[in-house]
């Protein structure tokens, strides 16, 4: 397959990395230092037309594919791979209300989200449900004309900051059937949430538990049809998987540039120790891995975009593939560092921190690994 840009792709990966540069390098250890969440600066995504990056146009959205979303989030993680993570998830749950909102709810959500004057989180995981998803537990019941929810979701990015949350919750009997989809308004009664949590990474964006407790909504707000929730999450993460191993390689790409940078300067035994052969091997390793999950990557998002009835598998495959390789190479780029990559200074830890999390969430590479199997063992 072959994977030349076009001149649109090229202007909008040219932008989103022009942004990065300008609007998120330069403050991202201030940021992570001291939790700040810019958010201004998240919000200007929607004038760049970033914020509804695969929503249609009649909706305020830029209609454009899997494969620019892509380019944009591997673009933007070369700023800070924590501000360009939290972006992604804001676009995912935006693309589900287009796939699979009524009319009425894309037109009333849509317009606002892709301005990003809402901007909106993703509830599934529990704190008894991680990878066995289908397990959740929090309760939605009919209350007159609306939903009564009862429950916790745990590890929620923007939880306490978020203007509207997407939520799985469980309208019927247990399993994936009995799961549908709502959308929770920061406003309804019975929402609260936890302390923002102490991470490894990922600290520039709010991280909390979301509560339900006697919270209530509208009817209206029951995202498509009741008992399809479970099967919109997952369509859901097909492309949230994408977008979060876009962004391990982008956040990679900038950490092997800062190793290449380092090698080149920083002299050893009377010579820059990028004269060292056995340096030179583990940048040519670091290089290769980052480029083949790159075309790995690609070729999962023009599977998705084309609707290929193996997409789901290679999104697995590309999501486990491009996040292991991404942190080890930014591992090693701190290793190429030695002492100096231990210290906050040079931005290598950041990196390291912030993409641990790319190997757990939008389900584990373990999971993944389970789910490239199921794949495998039912074709025929």
């Amino acid at each position: 397959m072959h994977f030349e840009l076009t001149d649109e792709q090229v202007a909008i990966r040219d932008m989103a990395r022009a942004f990065a540069a300008d609007r998120l390098a330069p403050k991202a250890l201030e940021w992570d230092e001291t939790g700040h969440f810019p958010e201004d600066v998240v919000r200007s995504v929607g004038e760049l037309g970033l914020a509804g990056i695969y929503v249609n146009e009649d909706v305020g959205g830029s209609g454009l594919g899997r494969f620019d979303a892509v380019l944009v989030f591997e673009a933007l993680a070369q700023g800070c791979p924590s501000i360009g993570s939290f972006i992604s998830i804001h676009n995912m749950v935006a693309g589900m209300i287009d796939r699979f909102g009524t009319e009425g709810q894309r037109h009333e959500w849509l317009p606002k989200l892709c301005s990003m004057e809402l901007i909106a989180s993703y509830c599934l995981t529990e704190p008894g449900s991680g990878s066995d998803a289908a397990a959740l537990k929090t309760r939605a019941e009919r209350d007159g004309n609306g939903w009564k929810l009862n429950g916790t979701k745990s590890f929620i990015s923007g939880g306490g900051f978020s203007d509207v949350y997407l939520a799985m919750v469980r309208t019927g009997d247990d399993g994936p059937k009995g799961v549908s989809a709502v959308l929770v308004e920061n406003s309804a009664p019975g929402l609260s949430f936890g302390a923002n949590e102490r991470k490894m990474g990922w600290k520039a964006q709010p991280t909390s538990e979301v509560r339900f407790d006697d919270c209530r909504i509208e009817a209206d707000r029951l995202l498509g049809e009741e008992g399809r929730g479970f099967q919109y999450a997952m369509a859901g993460l097909d492309g949230g998987r994408l977008n979060i191993a876009a962004s391990a390689l982008g956040a990679a790409q900038s950490a092997l540039e800062k190793a290449l940078a380092y090698a080149r300067d920083r002299k050893a035994f009377g010579r820059p120790i990028a004269d060292f052969q056995s340096l030179q091997f583990k940048l040519a390793d670091m290089e290769t891995g980052l480029q083949a999950a790159r075309i790995f990557l690609y070729q999962a998002a023009a599977k998705l975009d084309a609707g290929a009835p193996d997409a789901t598998k290679h999104c697995a495959m590309a999501k486990r593939f491009v996040t292991d390789t991404a942190f080890n190479v930014a591992n090693e780029a701190l290793q190429i560092h030695g002492g100096y990559g231990y210290l906050a200074d040079f931005g290598i830890e950041k990196i390291v921190r912030d993409l641990r999390v790319h190997q757990i969430l939008e389900g584990t590479n373990e999971i993944m690994r389970v789910i490239i199997a199921r794949h495998m063992l039912a074709e025929r």
